[in-house]
């Protein structure tokens, strides 16, 4: 059996700098969610903080964390740092993940017919 790290994924170009990072950063769930809420707006530290039950300081580190991944983008305003989503970066993700869809969709296409089939049997 071939390791994981043996596979060749049909990327047309070498991966961009930093995907391994884009992938730890996207790892953890706090993270994806930050992500989800920078999707809506721009946010402050603050705003980050109160959906979640953790400190000002934790969520800071991932944003941090996401920052050095390139995944978001953060400016001064007065006091405040106002973080953006970089959802551009995450297209290594998604081309990763889409490499897998033939193997999706050839489950769905499987999982299909054996309903279909699972139907007509109770039919007759």
């Amino acid at each position: 059996m071939r390791s994981a790290r043996s596979i060749r994924m049909p990327l047309d170009a070498k991966p961009p700098r930093g995907v391994r990072r884009i992938f730890f950063a996207v790892s953890d769930p706090t993270r994806r969610e930050i992500l989800d809420l920078l999707l809506v707006s721009e946010c402050s530290v603050g705003d980050l903080v109160r959906p979640f039950r953790i400190s000002q300081p934790a969520i800071s580190q991932h944003l941090r964390i996401l920052r050095e991944a390139g995944l978001v983008r953060v400016r001064r305003q007065g006091r405040e740092r106002r973080y953006r989503l970089r959802g551009a970066q995450l297209r290594a993700v998604y081309d990763w993940v889409a490499h897998y869809e033939r193997f999706w969709t050839e489950k769905l296409h499987a999982l299909g017919a054996y309903l279909d089939q699972d139907a007509a049997g109770e039919t007759e």
